[in-house]
């Protein structure tokens, strides 16, 4: 393996100067250097996680899928898959996108959904989104395609620097993706099949429940704390 990322770290070598050159753009070593330190980085990770999954790990998912819930997250790469599922590999149908929203992921969210029939529905913000953050500013002059994402957003306030209304744009972001899904799916929620939850991943602590908590503030529509703590479940972990 160690003889295969060599020989891939020198055609990506190859070629990015190649690419740099066409495109007239001078590059300093440096830079072609960090891009094989990030490629070298992938594939040296991969080879551990290789060494350490036998055949019989890949056997369960070889053929089918069946995770237990799909999730709708932002695609922040703050927010950790490991940190809401140790071992997340099959248990979860993930779908990324700025702001984890579900309408402009329709179709992969239905597919979860409809398709691999997952009993629920989690969609979850978090802490200092940027998506949030640029949604609550000037826009206007951003990317098209990145503006289109902004624009289907919820938020409620305008002051980006004020962490209180950053928070509680997060929150109406997600009630707004919730409100969304319940509509979609109201075919589901009513049979029982469904549960649509909308939560924060907490890395500030800005809920006083530690750092790197997932805070549910929305179940199936319903956002009085107080009922939420009642349904949320405990960790038994000690």
């Amino acid at each position: 393996m160690g003889q295969l990322i060599s020989i891939i770290l020198i055609t990506i070598g190859l070629y990015s100067s190649h690419l740099f050159a066409d495109a007239g753009t001078p590059v300093s070593k440096s830079e072609k250097e960090q891009v094989k330190d990030i490629i070298q980085h992938i594939l040296e990770s991969n080879e551990v996680f290789v060494k350490n999954s036998t055949s019989e790990y890949f056997k369960p998912f070889i053929h089918s899928q069946n995770p237990m819930a799909t999730m709708v997250t932002c695609a922040d790469s703050r927010l950790h898959t490991h940190a809401l599922d140790v071992h997340p590999d099959g248990d979860l149908f993930l779908v990324r996108n700025i702001g984890n929203q579900v309408s402009t992921a329709e179709g992969s969210v239905e597919y979860g959904v409809r398709h691999l029939h997952t009993p629920v529905l989690f969609i979850i913000g978090h802490s200092s989104c940027g998506a949030v953050e640029a949604a609550m500013s000037d826009h206007s002059k951003i990317e098209p395609s990145i503006k289109r994402e902004l624009d289907t957003m919820k938020v409620v306030g305008i002051k980006a620097n004020d962490a209180t209304e950053v928070r509680r744009s997060v929150e109406a972001n997600v009630n707004h993706q919730v409100s969304y899904a319940l509509t979609k799916f109201a075919d589901e929620i009513k049979k029982g099949s469904l549960t649509v939850i909308g939560g924060i991943y907490d890395f500030k602590n800005e809920y006083n429940q530690g750092s790197g908590r997932p805070v549910l503030i929305n179940i199936n529509g319903e956002t009085n704390p107080d009922v939420i703590q009642k349904v949320q479940p405990i960790s038994k972990m000690p």
